[in-house]
């Protein structure tokens, strides 16, 4: 059975799972040099993405679109081809505890001209099974909590077992932007009077917080205008928690929050108020999910999916895996809506099957577009072992080999390579992509050598926990070590099939570190390159590494003039 999952807004994308095994997932923002967050507005995006892979529509046994905002249902309006086309999805969040996969059940998508019915599923259940299916509690058939907080709502509890899933209890309200928006009343993202909303800020946030202190008087002021506006028996509290579900109430009781916190803490460095208020939530979110499990008690292992666009703080992940609540936590690379088309189709192989494991690879999305040769660049053969003594002499490489990574991060299908071993690495780094000083670059490290460098040095071939660089190796790779001596580490195996792990093998030999700068490859603000030919345009990086062809610059092609990509003063990938 053929079915096709997709995201038709927000992180908009494409994905094809055929017998329980994922074919592909084509993120929008990761062709043609999209902008970041990209939604499908044109239908025919569709027929694009299947028949790259050999599929028609009518090869389809089954669409499923994500559910999107609304309580009831949502309203989609999108083009197919030069044809306007209305379509009804699910709400965003299950109308009942116990179900769900209640499908909405539609008619009218109009791809490649011919006319098709889909189902849609609530946005939160796709989230909740794109966690659970790709996890090692559904290949082991274990049951599973899900954690599931999205911006635009609060942290919802579910738990997932083979043939049944049910909504548990909301942690606390306070919605996900809360996060963000902190950012745009503090410290360098500050924005007044409520200027245009910056989706990349919550990530930066997580960087900038290692220049400041947690000050606990500081988070007693978070604590107590969260009871006062929040969570209390307060008159404002119960007015906020009666109107949570509208999206503009939310986010101005949330600007209230902080005008009112920013009265108080006026004398305090901005560094210091967004550590202390990270560390308040930090805080909150475990003693929460503590006390939801007591309130709660299932029977069985205590494992830990977590999803929804704040899975991506690796700081949270972390202190919730260092809690011993759980016996394991699971985070996807695509905890975010970049997983959403991939939840939609994995609820209904659970609608047909349970929520029996899916088949994937990380490496699941475009493939690279040829690796053409631009003028002013030349192009030869270059094995792995040669790339590795190119890096050894502290010159950085685009690096693209094979189909893209799902997700929001680059693990080595679409990166920029450089030696961790210079201390001016870091900022030669950061410069090139129009990054502040404080932003870290991460490491990309061979799994088994990973613990003798890190603490805890774990597995995480998705940079989605934190990670401290031991004191006796801060000095020998200086370019991954963050301010607080953290780093956000990806790992892989020396065995990977994938060839940025034989280029650290390579590496390793050469040099005795096994290890690697890793950041992503892209135009500012933009997806990840779909091909050298966008590399090369960038020109900010004088080697491009593609499928076995280094292709190097002449000096004769000048860079792009990055404003004509640029959403925001920095760059946010």
């Amino acid at each position: 059975m053929r079915i096709c999952g997709i995201k038709l807004t927000h992180d908009g994308a494409i994905a094809l799972v055929e017998d329980g095994k994922l074919v592909f997932c084509v993120e929008q923002e990761k062709r043609d040099n999209n902008p970041r967050y990209q939604a499908i507005d044109d239908l025919d995006a569709i027929v694009i993405a299947l028949a790259e892979h050999g599929f028609r529509a009518h090869d389809i046994d089954q669409f499923v679109i994500d559910g999107w905002d609304g309580v009831v249902e949502s309203q989609f309006r999108v083009l197919s081809g030069s044809i306007p086309v209305s379509l009804k999805g699910a709400p965003y969040a299950e109308r009942r505890a116990d179900d769900l996969l209640a499908s909405l059940d539609g008619s009218g998508l109009l791809v490649g001209g011919q006319s098709f019915p889909y189902k849609s599923y609530p946005h939160v259940s796709g989230h909740v099974a794109s966690a659970y299916c790709t996890s090692p509690f559904a290949q082991s058939g274990q049951p599973a909590f899900c954690l599931v907080w999205d911006g635009g709502i609060v942290p919802r509890l579910y738990h997932v077992e083979r043939h049944h899933a049910r909504h548990v209890d909301c942690l606390f309200p306070v919605i996900g932007h809360i996060y963000a928006a902190a950012g745009h009343h503090f410290g360098p993202y500050k924005k007044p009077g409520g200027a245009r909303w910056d989706l990349g800020v919550a990530g930066k946030l997580m960087a900038y917080i290692a220049l400041g202190s947690v000050d606990e008087e500081i988070v007693e002021v978070f604590r107590g205008l969260y009871q006062a506006r929040f969570a209390g028996d307060t008159e404002c509290a119960q007015a906020y928690r009666e109107n949570i579900h509208s999206a503009d109430a939310s986010l101005a009781a949330v600007g209230e929050f902080f005008e009112a916190s920013a009265l108080r803490l006026e004398a305090k460095p901005p560094e210091d108020v967004l550590a202390s208020f990270h560390v308040f939530l930090e805080r909150l979110l475990v003693h929460e999910m503590g006390i939801a499990l007591q309130r709660h008690s299932i029977a069985g292992p205590k494992n830990l999916c977590i999803a929804g666009g704040c899975g991506l703080n690796i700081k949270w992940n972390s202190a919730l895996r260092a809690s011993g609540l759980f016996d394991a936590i699971w985070v996807p690379p695509f905890p975010n809506d970049s997983g959403s088309a991939i939840g939609a189709a994995c609820c209904a192989l659970a609608a047909e099957k349970g929520f029996v494991p899916l088949e994937w690879s990380v490496y699941s999305g475009p493939a690279l577009k040829g690796c053409q040769v631009p003028p002013g660049w030349t192009a030869s053969t270059c094995s792995i072992a040669e790339l590795a003594s190119i890096l050894a002499s502290s010159e950085p490489v685009i690096f693209l080999a094979g189909r893209a990574e799902l997700g929001p991060r680059a693990l080595g299908g679409r990166s920029i390579l450089a030696a961790a071993t210079l201390p001016t690495m870091k900022d030669h780094l950061n410069d090139i992509k129009f990054r502040e000083h404080f932003r870290p670059v991460a490491p990309i490290c061979l799994e088994d050598r990973a613990p003798t460098i890190f603490s805890p040095g774990s597995p995480d071939p998705y940079m989605l926990f934190d990670h401290q660089t031991r004191a006796e190796w801060r000095e020998q790779i200086p370019a991954v070590v963050h301010l607080d001596g953290s780093a956000r580490l990806q790992t892989i195996s020396r065995t990977s099939e994938h060839p940025v792990a034989q280029l650290l093998v390579e590496y390793e030999k050469l040099t005795g570190i096994p290890l690697l700068c890793n950041t992503s490859a892209n135009y500012h603000g933009r997806g990840f390159f779909p091909d050298a030919a966008s590399a090369c345009a960038w020109g900010r990086v004088e080697r491009v590494w593609c499928d076995g062809l280094l292709l190097t610059r002449t000096g004769l092609s000048p860079s792009v003039d990055e404003t004509i990509f640029a959403t925001s003063p920095f760059e946010d990938c």
